[in-house]
């Protein structure tokens, strides 16, 4: 990319505080500006030298060319159609992981083309600017939803910086980007905090929890210590892809507890076997 921009992130947690580093590892960025909602956020911010400023949102809005969205879903949905309120050239891009409620909240905006909905397939189960990780996107995914709805310079920018970072592009539409997503990452989540509440309801004795826990059910709950800040709202506005998914994993669910207490080996057997498939998808 030929010239750095003043960035300006819009919160500074994992994924913004995440971004951050890379955008200047990758002199993507001439300055970097934070917007924190948070005190003590912006005060580690600044602490761990992930921006130069923090600044008020108006104020980060006028001093910057690209604005980068990295806050809860549900408040990208409120705040989104007011920056472009704001915007002239600037571009605008959002990182969460649900899109159709948001582009829908700017369908009709006479600065629609100014945003391009993105959605880098990466975290982890820790937040705040502390948890950010250096390197993270490298080698990872990222998709562009509705690049048609985009101004070209828009979308070129925000893809050649992605590829920049590491990241391999890949277009989707928003309802099938919310489809997919819902089996291959909030699917999981659930799963995870499920399990975790299984556990803890069932076992009292935290230290036996400590004591025994295999490298499989560590793997299997990590993502229950995730923020339900964040999650909420992503269960929330994908709900009709959640509930679909969430309704086959309950039925696959009762089938292994149906054929345990039946002691039925043959199903059983072939349950797992079936599950076994994933090793073609997943290496």
């Amino acid at each position: 990319m030929n010239n750095r921009k003043k960035i300006a992130i819009v919160g500074v947690g994992l994924i913004g505080g995440s971004m951050a580093l890379q955008l200047h590892e990758k002199k993507l960025s001439s300055r970097l500006i934070g917007v924190e909602a948070s005190a003590q956020h912006a005060e580690q911010a600044l602490e761990y030298e992930l921006v130069d400023e923090v600044l008020p949102l108006d104020e980060a809005i006028i001093a910057a060319d690209v604005i980068v969205l990295a806050v809860p879903v549900n408040v990208q949905v409120n705040l989104l159609p007011q920056i472009l309120d704001k915007v002239t050239d600037q571009i605008v891009m959002d990182m969460g992981s649900t899109k159709s409620d948001l582009i829908a909240a700017v369908q009709n905006h006479p600065r629609r083309g100014r945003y391009v909905a993105s959605h880098p397939m990466w975290g982890t189960e820790y937040s705040g600017p502390a948890a950010a990780v250096r390197g993270a996107f490298e080698g990872k995914a990222v998709i562009i939803c509705n690049r048609s709805e985009s101004d070209a310079d828009a979308v070129e920018w925000v893809e050649k910086m992605y590829q920049k970072i590491g990241m391999r592009v890949t277009d989707m539409d928003a309802r099938a980007h919310d489809l997919h997503v819902a089996y291959v990452s909030h699917i999981s989540h659930i799963t995870s905090f499920a399990l975790a509440n299984t556990v803890l309801e069932k076992e009292k004795v935290e230290s036996a929890i400590f004591q025994i826990a295999s490298a499989g059910f560590e793997s299997t709950v990590r993502l229950a210590k995730s923020n339900p800040a964040m999650w909420v709202p992503i269960f929330l506005q994908n709900k009709e892809n959640i509930l679909d998914v969430l309704s086959e994993h309950i039925d696959q669910l009762t089938k292994f507890k149906d054929y345990i207490a039946n002691s039925d080996q043959e199903n059983l057997q072939s349950l797992i076997a079936d599950a076994n498939k994933i090793k073609r998808i997943i290496k």
